[in-house]
């Protein structure tokens, strides 16, 4: 597992090289058909391949729907991340850049794979394994072939890694993204400043607005993450701009937000606003579909002497999209360690092993 896992990361993948992606899905796909899979690609023209693997089931007359395992090949490492971050062990970690997020992850749903097929316990329903290319970015070229294979499927496992102290992942919030633009006019700072409308102080305006739609209670939060605008000191700025993340849980926030956002009117007179955005990962909440799921996958672990443990994040996945849709889905089932897109990133070498024994688990038994 540590080979395969060191070939991973040090082929590097960030998101918006394919050529880079595409060797990673190279790697995958061959491993994947000495598994025994069926290989399927979807070609990308500006982003990677995304990759199906097949397993059928072992006989043919089984009319049980089939399981299919989620896991992302791009990282958002740009190429010559190794040079100052290169993949090493050290006592009981590994570190790497994607280590964690999540190509530990994608070892694992190979290994349980191979597990089960050494053992002559694949389940006797499809397996299917999609790697895609594109989850850094927001999934716009993956999301729909997620979907549609989801469909299909009993139950969705998200290779993602799990929360620090090994817990799955059972609810996410959704995210969104805005970009909110104000024009105003130039204008020479010390010769003409009265006849210029100052297009920063009017985004400054509309920040603090923004800010305050944040409801904790609600557990939605807005975060003005980003602002540009103007030239040089000396000159009054014709244009400002601000990129906006919002997270949110609750079902009709996302209208609240949207409707606020779109009725900004502008503060200062001669500026004015442009307003874009939209929800990108729709809430994945702990409810009655996800509760019931758990329910089933700890009693799997408990049989296999793992105590299975459900949190949460407001960060989200492709499990977002999942969840909506009424399929069954868990999501953390990747390898546990910390410092997430960060050039601290490691992960617990025995969770490698652990997660692997887990995802076995859930396949053989659901």
């Amino acid at each position: 597992m540590i080979s395969l896992l060191k070939k991973l990361v040090e082929t590097e993948s960030p998101t918006h090289d394919k050529k880079a992606v595409d060797r990673v899905g190279a790697i995958l796909a061959e491993v994947s058909q000495k598994l025994g899979a069926t290989i399927t690609l979807f070609p990308q023209e500006k982003r990677g391949d995304h990759i199906l693997a097949e397993w059928q089931a072992p006989s043919p007359q089984s009319q049980k729907k089939g399981i299919l395992l989620l896991g992302h090949m791009d990282t958002v490492f740009p190429l010559g991340t190794l040079d100052k971050m290169p993949f090493y062990q050290r006592e009981d970690k590994i570190y790497g850049p994607g280590v964690l997020d999540m190509k530990g992850g994608l070892v694992i749903g190979l290994s349980a794979i191979e597990k089960l097929r050494a053992a002559d316990a694949l389940p006797n329903r499809p397996i299917s394994m999609l790697f895609t290319s594109d989850e850094e970015v927001g999934s716009q070229t993956s999301r729909a072939i997620i979907e549609e294979l989801a469909i299909k499927s009993e139950l969705v496992l998200v290779l993602e890694s799990a929360l620090v102290d090994g817990s799955i992942k059972t609810w996410r919030k959704g995210t969104g993204d805005f970009t909110l633009k104000a024009h105003g006019r130039a204008a020479h700072a010390g010769g003409a400043h009265a006849e210029g409308r100052n297009a920063i102080e009017e985004i400054a305006h509309q920040i603090l607005t923004i800010q305050n739609l944040t409801d904790y209670a609600k557990e939605t939060t807005l975060n003005v993450g980003a602002i540009r605008g103007g030239t040089t000191s000396n000159v009054v700025p014709e244009f400002a701009e601000i990129n906006i993340d919002l997270r949110l849980m609750q079902e009709g926030e996302y209208e609240r937000i949207e409707d606020a956002i779109n009725s900004l009117k502008p503060v200062l007179n001669g500026t004015s606003l442009e307003v874009k955005g939209e929800l990108n990962r729709p809430p994945m909440p702990f409810n009655k579909i996800m509760k019931a799921t758990f329910a089933r996958a700890q009693a799997i672990a408990e049989k296999e002497g793992i105590k299975l443990k459900a949190g949460g994040t407001g960060g989200a996945s492709d499990a977002n999209f999942i969840a909506p849709l009424g399929i069954p889905v868990l999501d953390g089932l990747g390898t546990v360690g910390e410092g997430l897109h960060s050039s601290r990133e490691y992960i617990f070498t025995k969770s490698l092993a652990e997660k692997t024994q887990l995802l076995a688990a859930l396949l053989r038994e659901w």
